[in-house]
């Protein structure tokens, strides 16, 4: 049984924030399953810090966004939005060109807060970051 409120699509997601962070990043989202959310990120040049590898702040970005995501789907947006509260990472592998993946999945689905899991793998799938984020919901009033 799925985890989201309503019927949720890719199509829709994509559609959600043109011209936001995750678009001039790259971020496409490419799938979405009962209980995770899966986007994909190109490492190009303009996203590598000096020493020519993908920057850490990136891969946060990728993080952070499948996370946040995630979490709104679970919730009414007529009634609650999430916003983040922290996040960390490890960064574990070094990438230079290609592209990543980055996986989320809950660790906990609360009233007022969620955890979630990202890890994130290069076109080999060798992990390259795992990621918590945590998330604060509230309540919204359109």
């Amino acid at each position: 049984m799925a985890i989201w409120f309503g019927n949720p699509t890719i199509e829709s997601l994509t559609a959600r924030a043109p011209g936001g962070l995750a678009s001039h990043l790259g971020i496409e989202f490419t799938a979405l399953g009962d209980d995770f959310l899966r986007g994909a990120m190109p490492v190009l040049p303009r996203l590598h810090q000096p020493m020519g590898v993908l920057h850490g702040g990136a891969s946060v970005a990728l993080a952070e966004t499948l996370g946040s995501v995630g979490a709104f789907l679970t919730l009414d947006p007529q009634k609650q939005r999430c916003v983040g509260q922290e996040i960390n990472a490890n960064h574990l592998r070094r990438v230079t060109e290609g592209v990543v993946t980055g996986t989320a999945r809950p660790f906990h689905i609360g009233a007022r807060s969620h955890v979630w899991g990202i890890e994130i793998r290069d076109e080999r799938e060798r992990l390259v970051c795992v990621s918590r984020l945590t998330v604060a919901v509230i309540d919204w009033k359109p």
